[in-house]
């Protein structure tokens, strides 16, 4: 990948899971990158790990701290080149009458409204330097219904059109953005999500479970660093024409349970 030491890095949620895998990717082609997280205890390993790439607590939800956060930025680095914005939660498993209006407010303004802050924030900055990219990380849920997930699956949706929508209106200014769909990532957080649909439908979690892998066509989930190889090849030159798309990683999910 055509990435540079001179390329600067910004990764939302990035001390564990999705977005650990995606510094990796960026910090071994030789990036710069720089990552923020909500989460002390992530941030303490992610530090204990990485010495070399910074590492700051941020709730991006927050639009005090999204500012400060791009501040310390523009100071140190001058600018920017590449966001992901990889900060989301998987909000709850519910009926649509049992979900509670915190509930959904929480998970609309990490997975959506922290998404336009950090976009906001660092637009003039991708201007300034000439173009760049923005990476937004959405899921098969932006393409598909999710029964008991409405919370997520409508704020997932809406980064798509969030996405589709910068696109059009950057693209002048020769800054491509895209939406990554992960489908179900192997880890600790879709454990948690089958044991919770397993709970709601009252069924037992290996066969939850067995059901998530029979909705993917090749029966398989997927690995933290495919989705962060997907990030890094939409960040280089060798995507420099793809914009505006939002690009499935996931065996084909062909429904949600």
């Amino acid at each position: 990948m055509s990435l540079t030491p001179a390329t600067r890095v910004l990764v939302t949620a990035g001390a564990s899971g999705i977005g650990k895998a995606i510094v990796d990717a960026f910090h071994q082609q030789g990036a710069r990158v720089r990552v923020c997280d909500i989460s002390e205890a992530h941030a303490a390993e992610f530090k204990s790990q990485h010495p070399d790439i910074d590492c700051v607590i941020c709730d991006v939800s927050n639009s005090g701290q999204v500012a400060e956060l791009f501040e310390s930025v523009r100071q140190d680095w001058g600018g920017l080149d590449v966001l992901v914005n990889n900060a989301g939660i998987a909000g709850p498993t519910a009926p649509v009458e049992e979900v509670e209006i915190d509930e959904w407010n929480r998970t609309l303004a990490v997975n959506i409204t922290a998404h336009f802050l950090c976009v906001r924030e660092a637009v003039p900055m991708l201007k300034q330097a000439g173009g760049g990219a923005i990476i937004n990380l959405s899921s098969v849920a932006g393409r598909l219904g999710f029964p008991l997930r409405t919370p997520y699956a409508s704020s997932k949706w809406a980064v798509v059109g969030f996405t589709k929508s910068l696109a059009a209106e950057l693209g002048p200014n020769n800054i491509r953005v895209n939406a990554i769909l992960p489908g179900a990532v192997a880890g600790d957080r879709i454990d948690s999500v089958i044991r919770a649909k397993a709970s709601a439908r009252d069924v037992p979690y290996e066969q939850m479970r067995e059901q998530f892998l029979q909705q993917n066509s090749l029966r398989q989930f997927v690995e933290a660093d495919e989705i962060a190889q997907m990030a890094l090849y939409l960040a280089s030159d060798e995507g420099r024409v793809i914009s505006g798309q939002a690009v499935s990683v996931c065996g084909n999910i062909e429904h949600l349970v």
